[in-house]
């Protein structure tokens, strides 16, 4: 019998929370070192418990949560002799929970919000090494529901086939389902895993054809080593195919990322770099297949060092503030009436880094709160000079990212900002983008009522690039429109663009509604916003987004103008 050297394996980790934004932030933070599987209270918890106890190496697990709290979660795994020992790292906001948690067992605790991602990574390797009892994978296991292998037994073998078989070319495919939750929660878990079973008999009939293994990897995720195809797209159709036929009813999408073979790679890296490729075609179900290569690879490479790199660009004020004016059109001559505070990263190795390159990035993993925090920070402070300094109001906007509209310690914040700084809450506004209100809406629209209700002045950035907006806009608690710059830039040569422009005017005057034109940069486009009503403009025309300093002298010359009259 070929005995093989231990590999390392990719451990599981459960996350549990009610959060869907804290739930992806530590999957990012995590999935680079663990496989990540989630739950989102405490029911759904032990279902997962349960399914995976030979396999689970620890779980996160937030106290509050609706159905089953994270206390009532502990008490359950307390009585069972099979999951006592599994490690529970507590996240929690309430300072007074911890003694409880402890002497019900938990090993540490994450404070919420989050610490910075390598304090968490920390956390969770500190107590995997600590813990006793690790598990040795079987010499064959399965997966009950689909009949691949498990997730260790294909990664134990994937290595022998790796270190044995050179001869050998094979290629990392990671499968994913879009949205399998939704896909659980409005079709029952039932109906979810008849879909995971259709899948596994395909893959199970494509490695009868080919030669390979496979394993479901986690709850919708499957891996495949195999050798190399000619036509990946192909094999993607094929499964497609497979799991749509279950239901014309339900629109079942999957997604792939490929790791072609390359001998100086083991299988874990491999398949790192494969779930890499197929993470970055989230949602496109346009092109759902993504190959890695040498420009995917710079981009995870970037990615990751600005991850890493976030900490110290807030602490060393890599991180700069600029402004971009908006002006009142309406009158004559246009007068300065506010501004918006646009974030600029001026790395010391990198240079200047497009906000392109970094703010989706930490949108998708929640980090963009450390971003937003330290923009509400700086201008805070720079309005609290200005109005020092000059004795002029010049309110600025900042923007809420829906990571911070969740954020339960967000009104505070805000109110601390303003008090601390001598400000009004007029003098910050506060912009939310209309795509975060078709998501979890009601929770949204109660938290952006109460910022309101203090004094911020609301405004819907970004308004007419999301799909929900007339129907939804006279319930919205809102001050302002931003009309998506989408609408001005063809204004000028397309008729139907300006109607739209005029019907967005007069659907904001019926509401008693302000609107920013954002992107305007000719006279043309001004003379056309002025003459249908728009109130506030902002773009290149005025100014590009600027430096404080160089934005003082728009004061000064604002101030000057008001001397004159």
């Amino acid at each position: 019998m070929i005995q093989s050297k231990q590999i390392e394996r990719p451990k599981l980790v459960l996350v549990v929370d009610d959060h869907e934004i804290n739930r992806d932030a530590l999957g990012v933070i995590l999935e680079d070192e663990y496989n990540i599987i989630f739950a989102e209270n405490g029911k759904e918890a032990l279902d997962q418990v349960y399914r995976y106890v030979d396999e689970l190496s620890i779980i996160l697990l937030d106290l509050n949560m609706p159905v089953m709290s994270g206390f009532e979660v502990m008490q359950h795994m307390k009585e069972d002799e099979r999951l006592r020992d599994i490690p529970i790292l507590v996240l929690t906001a309430d300072k007074s929970a911890e003694l409880k948690a402890l002497q019900m067992g938990a090993a540490d605790f994450i404070t919420k919000p989050f610490d910075i991602p390598e304090v968490i990574v920390a956390r969770v390797s500190g107590i995997l090494e600590r813990s006793e009892g690790k598990k040795l994978i079987s010499a064959a296991e399965h997966d009950w529901l689909t009949g691949l292998y498990t997730r260790n037994f294909f990664f134990e073998y994937a290595g022998r086939l790796y270190q044995y078989h050179p001869e050998l070319h094979l290629d990392a495919i990671v499968i994913d389902i879009e949205k399998f939750h939704t896909i659980n929660a409005v079709n029952g878990r039932e109906f979810g895993n008849s879909v995971l079973k259709e899948i596994g008999m395909e893959i199970r009939a494509f490695l009868t054809e080919n030669e390979g293994i496979a394993s479901r990897i986690e709850a919708d995720r499957f891996n495949i080593y195999c050798v190399q195809q000619a036509d990946y797209q192909e094999l993607l159709d094929r499964l497609q195919k497979r799991a749509s036929r279950l239901s014309a009813k339900v629109s079942i999408h999957l997604r792939m990322g490929v790791m072609p073979w390359n001998r100086e790679i083991e299988p874990v890296q491999m398949f790192d770099r494969a779930r890499a490729a197929c993470n970055m075609i989230r949602g496109d179900y346009q092109n759902p297949l993504m190959i890695y290569n040498d420009e995917l690879h710079r981009r995870e490479l970037l990615n990751q060092r600005l991850l890493n790199d976030l900490n110290n660009a807030t602490k060393e004020f890599q991180l700069k503030v600029y402004y971009q004016p908006k002006y009142d059109v309406q009158s004559d001559p246009p007068r300065l009436k506010s501004a918006e505070a646009l974030i600029r990263w001026v790395h010391p190795e990198l240079g200047m880094i497009s906000p392109g390159e970094f703010v989706p990035l930490f949108e998708g993993n929640g980090l963009i709160s450390i971003v937003d925090s330290f923009v509400w920070n700086e201008a805070a402070r720079q309005v609290s000079r200005w109005k020092e300094k000059y004795h002029f109001l010049l309110p600025v906007s900042v923007n809420l990212s829906r990571a911070d509209v969740f954020d339960p310690t967000l009104v505070d914040r805000l109110v601390s900002l303003i008090e601390e700084n001598g400000l009004s809450f007029k003098d910050i506004k506060l912009e939310v983008t209309e795509s975060a209100y078709t998501d979890k809406a009601k929770d949204l629209l109660d938290i952006v009522r109460r910022l309101r209700e203090l004094g911020f002045e609301i405004e819907m950035d970004d308004f007419g690039s999301g799909y929900s907006s007339l129907n939804m806009l006279s319930d919205m608690p809102i001050d302002v429109l931003k009309m998506d710059m989408k609408f001005i830039r063809n204004i000028e040569s397309n008729e139907t663009d300006m109607h739209l422009v005029r019907l967005i005017l007069d659907i904001a005057k019926y509401l008693r509604l302000m609107v920013v034109a954002e992107g305007v940069e000719t006279e043309g486009q001004l003379s056309l916003l002025k003459e249908a009503g728009c109130d506030l403009v902002q773009g290149f025309y005025f100014s590009r987004p600027i430096p404080p300093e160089e934005f003082e002298k728009l004061i000064e010359k604002e101030l000057a103008i008001a001397a004159e009259q």
